[in-house]
């Protein structure tokens, strides 16, 4: 949905100006809507980038330490500040955002989107590698959620529909 990664893009460039300017949490939400107004205009439904912001904000100690157990070579603050944002973006959707809304891997996915739009050469690797870390240490969650290839669906509910008697063997 163009409209959510509009949003995601905002909210991103949002808490990177934020970490950037010093992490003063009372210019935050200027700072989204100054940013609603120059990169959304005219989107009808912002209510999902504040949302994300907001989350991010509730939870940035939580995901913060998150991060620093997943990429223990990357001391916080030598993480470039887009990469680190979108991991707190990605993060923040993978563990606390309506699963019903954004599926895991869709969460993942968006964020190695955004590093690789905002960040350098290997920020979508190195996002991709610290989100699927955190993915798979939680136990994949959703993996089992995706419908059934219709092959799939054919092998288990049409078992054999061949008359096999010839193959039967009898046991005395």
């Amino acid at each position: 949905m163009a409209s959510r990664h509009l949003s995601r893009s905002v909210a991103m460039q949002s808490l990177y100006e934020w970490d950037f300017r010093g992490r003063k949490k009372e210019m935050l939400p200027e700072v989204v809507e100054r940013n609603i107004t120059e990169f959304a205009a005219g989107m009808e439904d912002t209510a999902f980038i504040r949302d994300l912001v907001s989350g991010v904000m509730e939870r940035i100690t939580e995901l913060d330490k998150i991060i620093e157990k997943a990429a223990p070579q990357w001391p916080l603050d030598q993480i470039a500040i887009v990469d680190r944002n979108v991991l707190r973006l990605g993060l923040y959707e993978l563990l606390f955002g309506k699963r019903d809304e954004v599926p895991p891997k869709v969460a993942i996915n968006e964020a190695i989107e955004l590093a690789k739009s905002f960040g350098g050469d290997s920020s979508g690797k190195f996002v991709n590698g610290v989100l699927g870390t955190v993915y798979r240490e939680i136990g994949e969650p959703g993996k089992d959620d995706a419908p059934k290839r219709r092959d799939e669906e054919k092998t288990e509910d049409n078992e054999s529909t061949e008359d096999d008697t010839s193959n039967e063997q009898t046991v005395n």
